[in-house]
């Protein structure tokens, strides 16, 4: 915006040394090609202001701000072109300095307010108006000004479309934002990303998802270099449920490298196990676990575990629930164990896991009992597979099963001779 303000600038006080020629004077009003516009005669600053402005500018020229602006503050111009344009070139310096933004408008709002201007140097002033508002965050009079500019001057430019869908969403007039940025994009010789941001902010907030993942999709289209907009269109498609082609543009960003983040890492490896391919997702959180990208916490390694429990990997996910719960210490986390190593066949194991659980105040008690008494049959340790249908049994939720085992664990344990009560 600052690069912007100083081309005016310039463009400004050029024009303030050439009105001062007599052989470019009727030059200094380009005319306006606008359909029902009344073309305004050329007007020429005095004499007298000619020659204080002329000094103004050489200091300028200089770099000599400050002692421009002295003299243009000095100058007290009885005509009204003359002091509207000396308003104008004083809003022009201010305009180029930080901090002297409303001091700016001001002057150039009392400049061009009479209307006495040369048309060029009406129309630019309007557009920095436009431009100035727009920094001073005074968003509605930056419409007006620009919607003037366009007006007068019969003139449409991407960028200034883009600033008013801008200044729209700024005063949260996120429907109005819409047309404005339309008419950029189309308006823009090469592809520029801005007003679709636009656009797609006006939807999302909206919370107007399907034309949200349009203007998303157009953006991967338009600017497929860019590793942002591939992982947003795959978050917007996971937003509207359609999880295959969320899956298949993470894939596609993947392979190009454009998956930097955990959050996208993470989507990626859920939106494998979510359409039914668990071996993958857990193939792509074990390689970023391990390399750091994924901390190596117990949410981290539950969630591997389950995912490799989906794949039906018994013993790799028993293997990562104790990780996990090394570090947790839920008894959550050894009862998943406990059932894995039990559904693997490794009893002892088992049984250990699941004793765990236990010492650390586990819920659902008398499921836990049921598994070790399960646990503890299959291990051949009869008495102690007995004490735990006894404590399962007490369980409303797992009494009938372990009631329908009592008899058979005594039976086996009586032959092989084992009392076991």
């Amino acid at each position: 915006m600052k690069k912007l303000f100083k081309i005016s600038l310039i463009s400004s006080v050029l024009s303030a040394s050439m009105l001062l020629s007599t052989a470019v004077q009727a030059q200094s009003s380009a005319p306006i090609q606008c359909p029902g516009y009344e073309q305004g005669k050329t007007t020429l600053v005095g004499e007298r202001t000619g020659k204080k402005v002329q000094k103004a500018f050489e200091f300028y020229n200089l770099d000599q701000v400050d002692e421009a602006l002295e003299v243009l503050y000095d100058i007290d111009a009885s005509d009204d072109f003359d002091k509207a344009y000396v308003q104008r070139f004083i809003g022009n310096l201010l305009a180029a300095q930080d901090g002297q933004g409303m001091k700016a408008l001001g002057y150039l709002e009392d400049a061009v307010n009479p209307r006495v201007l040369n048309d060029l140097e009406h129309t630019q002033t309007l557009k920095l108006l436009g431009d100035l508002n727009m920094q001073e965050k005074k968003y509605s009079e930056a419409i007006s000004y620009y919607e003037q500019w366009m007006d007068i001057t019969c003139k449409q430019e991407a960028d200034v479309y883009t600033r008013i869908a801008n200044a729209y969403y700024e005063m949260g007039q996120l429907d109005k934002m819409i047309d404005p940025a339309d008419k950029a994009i189309a308006l823009y010789e090469e592809p520029n990303k801005n007003p679709y941001v636009l656009k797609l902010t006006s939807y999302y907030e909206r919370k107007m998802y399907p034309e949200t993942v349009k203007v998303a999709e157009t953006l991967v289209q338009e600017f497929p270099e860019t590793r942002q907009w591939w992982s947003q269109l795959g978050f917007f498609y996971m937003l509207v449920e359609n999880y295959k082609l969320a899956l298949s543009t993470f894939e596609m960003a993947y392979i190009q490298g454009h998956l930097t983040k955990v959050s996208e890492i993470k989507a990626l490896a859920q939106l494998y196990a979510t359409n039914d391919i668990p071996h993958k997702s857990a193939e792509i959180q074990e390689k970023y676990i391990k390399s750091g990208l994924i901390k190596r916490d117990a949410d981290s390694l539950a969630s591997l575990a389950n995912t490799l429990h989906q794949a039906k990997d018994y013993e790799e996910a028993a293997q990562y629930y104790g990780e996990a719960a090394k570090l947790s210490s839920d008894p959550e986390h050894y009862r998943k164990q406990g059932v894995l190593l039990l559904t693997a066949e490794r009893y002892k194991d088992a049984i250990t896991a699941l004793n765990n659980a236990l010492d650390r105040g586990a819920e659902d008690a008398g499921k836990i009992h049921f598994s070790l008494m399960e646990a503890n049959f299959y291990a051949g340790n009869f008495k102690q597979a007995f004490e735990h249908v006894k404590e399962a049994k007490k369980d409303s939720s797992t009494r009938r099963n372990a009631a329908a085992w009592e008899p058979y664990i005594r039976e086996k344990a009586k032959n092989r001779g084992i009392k076991v009560s």
